[in-house]
């Protein structure tokens, strides 16, 4: 096994690039949370013509609503969600700068076509190791909307949060490439 390649949130297209489905990453800095009725709004503001919480360029979005912070702790289990609930959003996102993206499951066309487009990534995180995810998160800050409680938007701080490149910048899907290699013929 390959040892994990340490990239610093927010990405760069150059970093990306470089990054193929299957790589092992440490991820370090800034990424922000978000689900369905968050991605909705963050649609609905570009629909509008109005600005977006934060600056999506180059940024991460987890696909997370954590659970509220224990004593002594930034942030409670954050384990990933389904990323298919944000698939009717992310291709505005990705368009608009968003460079990465965290969760679990396969993603549609229209969001792979998206990624090789704009040049942007999917990681995937472990299901299941939220109170391992949150070990990684050293502070979090409330961004908008907050009347969606877990699902508001916030900016974690990360050292080393854990993920796969399941979909890279050309499109390569490891859920794909995996089954092929045990496929029985």
């Amino acid at each position: 096994m390959t040892e994990a390649t340490r990239i610093r949130a927010p990405l760069s297209g150059d970093e990306v690039r470089k990054l193929k489905a299957g790589d092992r990453v440490l991820i370090s800095g800034a990424i922000y949370t978000a689900r369905d009725a968050a991605h909705k709004r963050l649609v609905e503001a570009l629909e509008a013509g109005k600005p977006l919480p934060f600056d999506i360029d180059g940024q991460i979005i987890y696909y997370v609503g954590p659970c509220p912070a224990k004593p002594g702790q930034a942030l409670g289990s954050c384990g990933p969600t389904t990323s298919g609930r944000m698939d009717p959003y992310a291709p505005a996102l990705i368009a608009k700068g968003l460079r990465g993206m965290i969760g679990k499951g396969s993603r549609q066309p229209a969001v792979v076509e998206a990624m090789k487009k704009h040049g942007a990534i999917y990681f995937v995180a472990v299901g299941g190791a939220g109170a391992l995810a949150a070990k990684t998160v050293k502070k979090s800050d409330l961004v908008a909307y907050e009347d969606l409680g877990p699902e508001a938007i916030r900016r974690l701080e990360v050292v080393d949060f854990p993920a796969v490149v399941c979909i890279d910048t050309e499109g390569n899907d490891l859920y794909e490439t995996g089954k092929s290699r045990y496929a029985v013929s």
